[in-house]
């Protein structure tokens, strides 16, 4: 099998696949449209493996080493060439996307997977009348990759079962834990779970019934500290005697009145951004985000170390 990946987009999600690809093994070949975007991706890129190989999370591997696998080429024609995996990570607009695709599809190999990282617009919007959309779909990260392994695999209805299947198998391949879908729905499975709990945390912070830091204390040092270890589902089974059945049978009728009070989510924007945007301010200043979004990065680095360390001697 062809061991070359095609990345096309070179922003934070696209520089972000081309380390976990390229530390999977694969030789890389990153395309952008914007020269100067491009290189200064490179540039972060060659920061983020020091990081990596310092926190023990390269394999093994020098980041030079994994750094050299990351070739920046000039035109979409050579990133194509022989790829056996395509990686487009073009902007969040469906108009980009149906653009971007008709020319891979016209150009890419038959035999090659096109993949989206489409955070929330399904691939049947993009590729129904492509020649080749059997061998398209979505491979939806969570940022950034090299950290947060779970990657969302979802078919359009045309997309045929090997491609899934191949995507998969790459994707374990490399490193990555993938989330198959059965079929498509809007947002697909992490955005639908993280936009229910943020329209609560916006719906709190409206209503005064908590401040924007109380909140995400509650995250960080309550509900955060399991869902590190498992999901919604296996904490339910072990939250009670009798496991699932009985913890419906303990907790539906309070959690179903909750429910009852979820129904019209707020409006963001406007005053209620400002307030949270005012509130993150005092404790984060702008100019110190960049700063910040390395010390998140970092502190995940440690949490995955010892995560691997518990699964050696407890068991995962």
């Amino acid at each position: 099998m062809a061991k070359k990946i095609a990345i096309i987009g070179s922003g934070l999600i696209g520089r972000a696949w081309a380390i976990t690809f390229a530390r999977g093994g694969y030789d890389v070949a990153m395309y952008d449209p914007e020269a100067a975007a491009l290189k200064s991706s490179l540039e972060t890129l060659g920061n983020l493996l020091v990081d990596l190989e310092k926190g023990g999370l390269l394999n093994n591997q020098t980041a030079a080493t994994v750094r050299k696998r990351i070739v920046p080429v000039r035109t979409l024609e050579e990133a194509l060439a022989d790829a056996a995996h395509v990686q487009e990570n073009a902007p969040e607009n469906l108009d980009s996307k149906r653009a971007v695709f008709a020319r891979l599809d016209a150009i890419a190999a038959p035999d090659t997977v096109i993949a989206s990282s489409s955070s929330a617009i399904p691939a049947s919007q993009f590729t129904e009348t492509l020649k080749g959309r059997g061998r398209c779909l979505i491979a939806h990260p969570i940022n950034p990759p090299f950290l947060v392994p779970a990657v969302e695999l979802v078919p359009a209805p045309w997309t045929e079962p090997a491609t899934v299947e191949r995507t998969r198998a790459l994707m374990v391949r490399i490193g990555q834990a993938p989330v198959v879908m059965g079929k498509e729905i809007d947002g697909f499975i992490m955005n639908r779970l993280q936009a229910a709990l943020l329209q609560e945390a916006f719906r709190l912070v409206e209503g005064g019934y908590a401040n924007v830091e109380d909140i995400d204390v509650g995250i960080r040092k309550g509900l955060g500290l399991r869902w590190a270890l498992m999901g919604p589902f296996e904490t339910i089974d072990l939250n009670a005697p009798g496991g699932v059945t009985d913890y419906v049978a303990r907790y539906e009728g309070a959690l179903r009145k909750i429910a009852l009070t979820q129904k019209e989510p707020p409006v963001w924007a406007g005053p209620l951004a400002e307030k949270v945007e005012g509130e993150r301010k005092r404790r984060l200043p702008r100019e110190e985000l960049a700063t910040r979004q390395r010390w998140r990065d970092r502190r995940l680095m440690a949490l995955l170390r010892h995560l691997a360390l518990a699964d050696k001697e407890i068991g995962s």
